[in-house]
């Protein structure tokens, strides 16, 4: 277990020095107001059923079910479960290890999808937050255009025409 640990701890470090890493690259600061933009949109989407430019400016630059959120929570699912697994000693526990990827990866996306449910968002707090704290670093105010641009992608996904302005 004390392996499973260190290792994950490893990789929970690498993943944070990472973000924080780019968070220096200037040229990073731009994708991370579209990220932000992004959040903004699908926020007021989710809220009022609707995106426009104006109503986007209300809402937050995070999001709960931020894939930062869900890296983080992959690393903490997968330290868990690799504890369980014991230490990889043969080529067979390397391989159990390996197949238990795609479960790691299902239970963290239904844990994140878990923490927008009303009835256990309060129960999921202390599991989201973590991510929050770290979409700090890769979230950024968007402009106007960058706003403008979110809420586009949002209409094409949705299959909406997007009006010219």
């Amino acid at each position: 277990m004390i392996f499973n640990l260190i290792d994950g701890v490893i990789r929970l470090v690498f993943l944070v020095l990472y973000i924080v890493l780019i968070t220096r690259w200037k040229e990073m600061r731009r994708i991370f107001e579209y990220h932000g933009a992004e959040h903004m949109t699908i926020s007021a989407f989710e809220a009022e059923g609707r995106a426009t430019p104006e109503n986007v400016r209300a809402y937050s630059t995070l999001h709960t079910r931020c894939s930062t959120s869900f890296l983080l929570l992959v690393v903490v699912v997968s330290i868990l479960v690799f504890m369980i697994l014991g230490r990889p000693d043969s080529v067979g526990d390397k391989i159990v290890r390996f197949a238990f990827i795609p479960i790691i990866g299902g239970v963290s996306y239904e844990l994140l999808k878990l923490s927008a449910n009303p009835v256990a968002r309060r129960y999921m707090a202390p599991l989201v937050w973590p991510g929050l704290f770290l979409q700090r670093l890769t979230t950024k105010e968007p402009s106007n255009d960058q706003i403008e641009v979110a809420i586009a992608a949002l209409d094409a996904c949705l299959g909406h025409k997007t009006v010219e302005s």
